[in-house]
């Protein structure tokens, strides 16, 4: 794990699908829909003023964990992240079709 990493444990609503998340410290994604939001620079600071919203714009497989590029709607940034057991395989399947 980065030495720039902040473990942040937070919950929140979706703005995307409005599910309420109950966060971990890990959370980075709704896991009903896969949307996240443009918050951090480096995980977990919320140093990011972009806060726009990050589609799930792909999946892959690295070393052997799934993971999700999400690309922002703002800003243009992307940020991969792993796939989480919560996360919805209906969303994942809509990724794939894509």
């Amino acid at each position: 794990m980065s030495p720039l990493f902040k473990r942040f444990r937070e919950n929140f609503t979706c703005l995307h699908c409005g599910v309420d998340v109950f966060g971990n410290g890990y959370t980075n994604h709704c896991p009903a829909c896969l949307w996240s939001r443009h918050v951090d620079i480096f995980p977990g600071d919320r140093a990011a003023e972009c806060l726009g919203m990050m589609e799930p714009a792909s999946l892959f497989l690295d070393h052997g964990i799934w993971g999700v590029l999400h690309r922002c709607l703002v800003c243009g940034h992307e940020k991969r992240n792993r796939l989480d057991d919560q996360d919805s395989r209906r969303a994942l399947a809509d990724i794939v079709r894509r």
